[in-house]
């Protein structure tokens, strides 16, 4: 061993028994692997986008539940109409079945999961299209809700305007998961590997 060899880094890293390639010379050769999944890629991220979004539309629903829950306070006799139907729970638990359903189904395919996963995606849109049919009922029903039983204006206005736009959120989460659902639960052609 010469003193030039031993302060080189190469030596420090490969042992002299050892011939490093010469890279230059080699042709790098790349194979594409097919992936294991039957779905494009852009439709396998849609559907974990769009049952993210199914998932976090029914946490929304259920805490706008839990926030209805509190409404039974002086002056007001009654919970509104909303909450008395059970929407926001029964709701809560369609779509994020449905959601769950859709990511499941991007994870692993099955037909059992295929299956499963329209139906929950149907149910789910009748669920939605149930619930646009009882947030405008709400609406009609509880406009007076809260001015009739408040005894100053300046609550009646602040708690009406909180009170609108909870049920507008709900309706806007109801229409958008009924186009979502109602997407999954009727498309077929990308299926066909699975059926």
């Amino acid at each position: 061993m010469d003193s030039n060899s031993a302060h080189n880094p190469v030596f420090l890293v490969f042992p002299p028994e050892i011939n490093v390639p010469d890279l230059r010379s080699t042709e790098l050769i790349a194979t594409a692997y097919n992936t294991s999944g039957p779905f494009p890629k852009s439709l396998a991220t849609k559907m974990k986008i769009l049952g993210a979004m199914q998932i976090l539309f029914g946490v929304m629903n259920f805490s706008f539940g839990v926030v209805f829950l509190f409404t039974l306070e002086n002056p007001y006799p009654r919970f509104p109409f909303i909450f008395v139907s059970g929407y926001p729970f029964w709701s809560s638990v369609l779509f994020i079945n449905s959601g769950a359903f859709l990511v499941a189904l991007e994870r692993k395919t099955t037909k059992t999961l295929v299956k499963l996963s329209r139906l929950m995606n149907f149910l789910s849109a009748l669920g939605a299209l149930a619930g646009v049919i009882l947030i405008t009922f709400g609406l009609i029903l509880d406009q007076h809700f809260f001015c009739g039983y408040a005894g100053t204006a300046t609550q009646c206005e602040a708690v009406a305007t909180l009170f609108i736009g909870i049920l507008i959120m709900l309706m806007a989460f109801s229409i958008t998961e009924l186009f979502i659902s109602l997407s999954f639960s009727v498309m077929r052609r990308p299926f066909y590997c699975c059926d």
